[in-house]
């Protein structure tokens, strides 16, 4: 699906603005009041911009970034800021994502790790897929002896509304090859991620989605 360009109008989708002005006309809302005039607008880019994830190249991307080498140790990027939304409730979800791989021969140039990162947070996800993608992409594309990735996030479907609580946040992890199989090197890779913040030990890594209702 090809990205649509703004016309020189300024009217980026007008089908989309027009769900948006019948959307604030239900709230309750006068989309005709001063502060809401250009929201339809505003909202349109906006919304287009954090799920640009679905028209994104992962191939394109990692062009020319994937390289030889004779390394065979673990490789992290930790702390990479991702924020996404909850398909569930289109609300904003947010946090820190720690991916680690082991390389088999291959590495990759490490600032299109947060790029991947960001591919698969903007769009409408779980937290649980959104883990996986990464994890099951990074092992498509370099065939690692291991591949890690954990996930600690925000909710705001949890902290705004539905059981409120403000402090919580969920942990989803992906442990494939490597990571999986041995319980060493699972355990060093979530020690070195640990340093950076209250990332819990694997026993204690919880699987957690918001609720439909």
């Amino acid at each position: 699906m090809a990205t649509p360009v703004m016309p020189a109008t300024g009217i980026y989708n007008q089908p989309m603005q027009d769900l948006i002005q019948r959307l604030l006309i239900e709230l309750g809302e006068d989309p005709t009041r001063e502060g809401l005039v250009k929201t339809p607008n505003r909202v349109d880019k906006a919304l287009r911009f954090l799920t640009s994830g679905y028209q994104a190249d992962i191939d394109g991307m990692l062009n020319g970034a994937l390289f030889s080498v004779d390394y065979s140790e673990m490789v992290i990027v930790r702390d990479i800021d991702f924020y996404s939304m909850c398909e569930h409730h289109l609300l904003p979800f947010f946090g820190k994502c720690h991916v680690a791989y082991i390389p088999n021969g291959k590495v990759i140039g490490l600032s299109k790790i947060p790029r991947l990162v960001d591919i698969f947070a903007r769009r409408l996800q779980l937290q649980e897929r959104m883990t996986n993608q990464i994890a099951e992409t990074i092992r498509e594309k370099l065939n690692p002896l291991g591949v890690a990735v954990v996930c600690e996030g925000t909710h705001l479907c949890m902290s705004m509304r539905g059981v409120e609580k403000q402090n919580s946040f969920a942990v989803t992890s992906a442990m494939l090859g490597a990571f999986r199989d041995n319980a060493r090197t699972r355990s060093e890779f979530l020690e070195l991620i640990r340093r950076s913040g209250p990332v819990p030990n694997q026993s204690s890594v919880v699987r957690m989605t918001c609720n439909d209702e």
